[in-house]
């Protein structure tokens, strides 16, 4: 059975590893080891471990939005989640979790969870985009590009723009298709983006003006942007009210 750790910090990826050395287990194997979470997103997608051994409090990216990316893979890995902290129990639980161990962790309880893992199905793991709903609102957004996956912080996004079955990210960084509902992202971002219309979202705090057009049509200046932006009736009225607040 093939494993990936991630946790932040060094001595605790040693122990993990000195521990799994103590199980004197032939059928395991380290396939390699991450300090955070969007690092090992790479990783794992190249590698396919069977087993994720993964911290939950860690910077840039934590342990539960990592599993939810994960659950996007098309084979999934187990997820056990290895952390000091007790609070984040529930949470892991409804990210359907294989197993959800404390630190520091003991042998017997390492093996214990190993074992579970061995009775895991992909499935399961694909369950995630539903059992974790939204419990938070995700930091990045994650896409396949030329089949590799590719995350974008979403304090980087401009805007999002509908585009038949996708939705197209507008970042510093370039633009990657979602296969996710402009609907969804809004529900999951409220406050983050305002929608101008039914196909576009934008950054509320790169909002700069709104103006009337030639026509009479109210437009939107967005910071980055050299195009203006439409705005519809029917959004006019919650794109005043955050311009009012910036």
């Amino acid at each position: 059975m093939n494993l990936y750790i991630v946790d932040d910090e060094f001595p605790a990826r040693l122990r993990m590893r000195t521990l799994i050395r103590e199980l004197d287990d032939k059928s395991l194997l380290i396939l390699g080891e991450a300090d955070r979470g969007d690092v090992a997103l790479a990783e794992i997608e190249r590698l396919k471990p069977d087993v994720v051994l993964l911290d939950i409090a860690m910077p840039v990216m934590d342990g539960l939005e990592v599993a939810r990316h994960l659950a996007e893979l098309e084979l999934p890995p187990a997820v056990i989640f290895v952390t000091a902290y007790d609070e984040f129990a529930l949470a892991a639980f409804e990210a359907k979790a294989i197993d959800y161990v404390l630190k520091p962790v003991r042998t017997d309880r390492l093996r214990q969870a190993l074992d579970k893992a061995r009775r895991f199905s992909p499935e399961r793991a694909r369950d995630l985009r539903l059992a974790m709903g939204k419990p938070r609102s995700r930091s990045h957004l994650c896409a396949r590009v030329r089949g590799n996956l590719k995350l974008v912080p979403v304090q980087d996004v401009v805007y999002l723009q509908a585009d038949d079955k996708y939705v197209a990210v507008h970042s510093e960084h370039g633009e990657i298709l979602l296969d996710e509902s402009l609907k969804s992202l809004e529900t999951e971002f409220e406050g983050v983006f305002v929608r101008l219309h039914r196909n576009c979202l934008v950054a509320a705090d790169r909002l700069i003006a709104i103006e009337k057009d030639p026509k009479g049509d109210y437009i939107a200046r967005v910071r980055g942007v050299d195009k203006p932006f439409e705005i519809s009736r029917r959004c006019l009225a919650s794109v005043r009210a955050v311009a009012r607040q910036l």
